[in-house]
């Protein structure tokens, strides 16, 4: 095993391309979310909205001798008050996080996946690392005490597509499953993926990330980054598009969304959250190559794939990397396509912490959550600096129609991923 993030292999689209049934509108009907400021979508909406952040000082393991002593750690979580006993010792922490987050979003769309054709489930997560925490357990159990004493569930706990099999195995899902590894735009590739497999014919695709690997080993792969903030504050660490910026606090949780083709939604009598209704990812040139940044290609052709304007965009759901170099190239790619202060931005994972692969399926998940309450919540302790030219919102959630929403993500390594959610026609 390597504590680098697996390789990832993604194909750069011109723009998200429509299968045989272009008239095939995706929608999500069920939400399941584990997140640093709130355990299950009501409590992190909640949270959310008022400004409440969950970063605090690591719990998960003694992080006095490291450079970077924060986190957003998922609150009061105890496994085996939601799991059977059997999965406990096979899985890792943030695995028996994307158990619940599914069966939590299932419950949520009204699915009991008994009642459904496996063939016509399946499931589609990003990942980042896999279960690293399991993986430094076995490791150390092997190098102090000899390889009897390794677990045998080591042979997948640890692996990065871990959640999808358990997932699709604990719920009998047996139609198209994968993974996606692409950092922090994982999120977006994975619903997007998920959003390819209905339009080929599946009936339902679980989708989405939750991920983390709060533990040393999973710390010190982050910390080799350096985009880590060194803050001991938790209301100073992480400022994005502010001008004490200095890197990111990293978190663990994230969403998955049930995704169904919207006519059988509707048929089946489901609750619509929205539409998935535009994506694309673009990769970022070497560095000193002198071409430009890949996302606000993305951003361009994500509101094509969706078949809106710019103007029809209600807000955006940054990525929020709090490097200046990277938040300067977020801005300017947002300014170029909507004009300066001329769409409302907002970073609510400033109360989360960065999630890895779970960061973007979080954001679609408070985006949906912005269309059906008409509010936008706010990024948190941040004082936007004018040079931006962002209509950032801060101190207090904002009261807003929101019909449409643009989630933008970017992984280390170059990757660019854009989606448009908006209201689904009724």
């Amino acid at each position: 095993m390597s504590t680098s993030t697996p390789p990832a292999v993604r194909h750069e689209p011109a723009a998200e391309h429509t299968p045989a049934t272009p008239a095939t509108r995706v929608v999500v009907t069920g939400l399941g979310v584990t997140a640093p400021n709130g355990l299950g979508t009501d409590d992190f909406w909640a949270a959310t909205v008022e400004g409440r952040s969950g970063i605090a000082e690591i719990a998960r393991f003694d992080a006095s001798g490291y450079p970077a002593r924060l986190a957003g750690e998922v609150p009061g979580f105890r496994a085996e008050d939601h799991l059977p006993g059997r999965l406990l010792p096979q899985t890792d922490h943030m695995t028996r996080l994307a158990l619940v987050a599914a069966d939590w979003a299932l419950a949520d769309a009204g699915v009991d996946p008994a009642q459904w054709e496996p063939f016509d489930m399946g499931v589609v997560t990003a990942s980042s690392s896999g279960g690293f925490e399991f993986g430094q357990r076995e490791l150390q159990a092997l190098w102090s005490k000899g390889g009897q004493y390794v677990s045998a569930y080591q042979s997948f706990a640890w692996f990065y597509a871990v959640n999808t099999g358990q997932i699709s195995i604990r719920n009998g899902m047996r139609g198209p499953s994968g993974v996606v590894v692409s950092d922090q735009a994982g999120g977006l590739d994975a619903l997007a993926q998920g959003r390819r497999q209905i339009r080929k014919g599946s009936k339902l695709i679980v989708s989405g990330g939750v991920d983390g690997s709060i533990c040393p080993w999973g710390h010190v792969a982050q910390l080799a980054s350096a985009r880590l903030s060194t803050s001991d504050d938790p209301g100073r660490a992480y400022l994005p598009f502010d001008i004490e910026a200095a890197g990111h606090v990293p978190g663990e949780g994230g969403a998955l969304l049930i995704l169904e083709d919207a006519e059988g939604a509707r048929a089946r009598g489901a609750r619509i959250y929205g539409e998935l209704a535009g994506y694309a990812a673009t990769f970022d040139p070497p560095p000193g190559t002198g071409r430009e940044p890949g996302l606000e290609r993305a951003i361009r052709q994500a509101l094509a794939d969706a078949g809106v304007e710019p103007g029809d965009v209600d807000v955006v759901f940054a990525d929020a990397a709090a490097i200046p170099e990277l938040d300067r190239v977020e801005a300017d790619a947002v300014t170029n396509v909507f004009g300066p202060e001329a769409v409302a931005v907002t970073a609510p994972k400033t109360m989360t912490g960065r999630l890895l692969s779970g960061a973007a399926s979080l954001d679609v998940a408070a985006a949906l959550l912005s269309v059906r309450d008409g509010v936008i919540p706010p990024t948190a302790h941040v004082t936007p600096d004018p040079a931006y030219r962002l209509d950032l919102v801060t101190g207090r959630a904002r009261a807003a129609r929101v019909d449409t929403a643009l989630v933008l993500a970017r992984g280390y390594g170059g990757f660019n991923s854009a989606m448009v959610v908006r209201r689904s026609a009724a």
